[in-house]
């Protein structure tokens, strides 16, 4: 590992031509904005300017260096380069002009979720990853992921042949059976990656602004290199790239202007740490409890459900004084003084003013009596529909002359 201080245009000077078999850089965004955060304990701040007079300035800046990038970058190898809304046109077409548009191969959307209410317009839950390869002859590694719920694996397994018309169809064989095909290995990996941001309590966040999960930089190195390749961050910042390539195997250069960068990426280095993703490993339906019939419950109310709750299974999208309005559904294996009291719970706890409780079944109460009697008057009963319907059904079908 080589963790070099200064300017990555002069840096990459020295370092040999033809050498380098990845390249990722992360470099300003043309935020025009002084990038600051402080570490989880408040000892330590770290800052860097992204203000430029001119996107002439900026655009010139990006070039210079990735003119060195091309060259120390061997004939086989990839850089893959991270930008955001502000200026990414023009990174791109900087990566034309080095690289050539036809070196082009993916431009890489990183997906995750973050939650704003700051501005108009669109949540911005998105990055741009572009990736170039030196020359027509690269290295890459194909990754495959799981098919989705959706995919027909059967009609998959089935190999295909043309028609005289061109189009596809199954292949039978003259016994009228259809013909397996190749064993598959999944689904190649798409141009968006949905990988969670690094949340403020994660392990591996230092405080350093612009901070990339390890998670991400794995992927494009399991993509673009091998073990014992040289992979190159020549905007090192908080040193995540060299830290993964550490983790997998790779030698590693990082360069970075700014000596706090290097200390913390020197740091990082002594001992790894790498933040699971409980979201990728057990996957999004392992975050659902809630069943079918709850469900439609929470749609009818137009309530947004939340999971892993046992005192609220949802939340109007309307306040009520100011504050959230808590739903809760009885489940089957709760009577409803249970129900109530875990509801009541919850909604003290956040200050809740207003509670509904939705009642699936008949059973004795002693919460019923005193909410009769306005004890509970800020919880709402409501008989579910299918309670309502059996107990209309019953009445009729014991009133009801023919």
């Amino acid at each position: 590992m080589s963790i070099l201080l200064g300017d990555c245009k002069e840096q990459l000077k020295n370092i040999e031509a033809g050498s380098v078999d990845l390249i990722y850089l992360d470099p300003p965004f043309f935020t025009q904005k002084t990038q600051k955060l402080k570490t989880r304990d408040n000892t330590k701040a770290y800052s860097f300017n992204d203000s430029w007079t001119s996107i002439d300035d900026y655009y010139t800046f990006i070039r210079d260096r990735l003119i060195e990038c091309h060259r120390v970058l061997k004939s086989t190898g990839s850089i893959f380069l991270h930008c955001d809304k502000y200026a990414s046109h023009y990174l791109r077409m900087a990566l034309d002009e080095v690289f050539g548009m036809e070196n082009f191969q993916s431009e890489i959307v990183w997906s995750y979720k973050r939650w704003s209410n700051s501005k108009s317009g669109l949540l911005n839950n998105h990055q741009t990853i572009y990736f170039y390869s030196k020359t027509k002859d690269f290295k890459f590694n194909r990754i495959y992921t799981d098919y989705s719920e959706t995919t027909n694996v059967d009609q998959i397994l089935q190999e295909r042949i043309r028609d005289e018309h061109n189009r596809s169809k199954y292949k039978f064989d003259e016994n009228g059976n259809a013909v397996t095909g190749k064993a598959k290995k999944g689904v190649p990996l798409s141009d968006v990656w949905e990988i969670p941001f690094l949340n403020p309590k994660a392990k591996e966040r230092t405080g350093y602004p612009t901070q990339k999960p390890i998670l991400l930089l794995e992927q494009i190195i399991r993509i673009a290199s091998d073990e014992g390749d040289i992979v190159l961050d020549p905007f090192c910042g908080s040193g995540t790239t060299v830290v993964a390539a550490e983790l997998m195997n790779r030698w590693s250069i990082g360069i970075d202007a700014s000596q706090d960068a290097v200390e913390l990426t020197k740091q990082r280095l002594e001992n790894p740490v790498r933040t699971s993703s409980h979201l990728l490993e057990k996957g999004k339906e392992k975050y659902i409890n809630k069943t079918a019939e709850e469900l439609a419950f929470l749609r009818l109310m137009d309530a947004v459900p939340v999971q892993r709750n046992s005192g609220i299974d949802g939340f109007l999208k309307e306040y009520y004084v100011d504050k959230p309005v808590p739903v809760k559904i009885q489940s089957a294996n709760e009577n409803l003084d249970g129900a109530m009291e875990k509801l009541r719970h919850a909604s003290k706890k956040r200050g809740c003013l207003l509670s509904i409780l939705i009642r699936t079944k008949h059973d004795h109460s002693l919460f019923m009596d005193d909410i009769k009697q306005n004890n509970y008057d800020n919880i709402l009963v409501i008989d579910s529909y299918d309670l309502q319907i059996n107990d209309w059904i019953t009445e009729n079908r014991n009133t009801r002359t023919y």
